[in-house]
């Protein structure tokens, strides 16, 4: 007798905690790793830009340099750091932005950043001359004077 209430206790204090649980408060973790650590994340398609360009000064005035990993984006601050995903294929690259773009024709048409010819070769996309990314901040570049 004395065997089944102490089952009995067990089974009640078993299921209380359960009920408990499904009550509860909690968080969900997230489940996508790469968003943790991001200040922002949009997504959107990115074209690139390379030898017509070459040398030229940015809006930020640096000189352009389709060999360095940076890109062109409308309102970032000039000196953001972002991490680009093709999202056709996976592969990321970091790239800081010195320059203002895409142009208004190609926003428009949903080209979210213009990223330098190396960057374009590191994420895969030279033949196909844009694709879909995720642009995620990792650090946000100072204000425009």
């Amino acid at each position: 007798m004395r065997s089944a209430s102490i089952r009995l206790v067990v089974i009640g204090l078993t299921a209380g905690s359960f009920a408990s649980c499904a009550t509860a408060n909690t968080t969900v973790r997230r489940t996508n790793p790469v968003a943790r650590g991001s200040l922002a994340v949009t997504e959107g398609l990115a074209s690139y830009y390379g030898e017509d360009f070459q040398g030229k000064r940015t809006a930020s005035g640096a000189a352009f340099d389709m060999n360095a990993m940076v890109a062109a984006h409308p309102r970032y601050p000039f000196g953001t750091l972002v991490r680009v995903t093709n999202l056709r294929n996976g592969r990321s690259t970091q790239v800081r932005i010195v320059d203002r773009g895409p142009a208004a024709e190609r926003q428009a048409a949903g080209v979210i950043i213009d990223v330098s010819l190396r960057a374009a070769q590191s994420l895969d996309f030279i033949k196909a001359g844009r694709t879909r990314v995720r642009i995620e901040v990792l650090q946000w570049g100072k204000l425009d004077s």
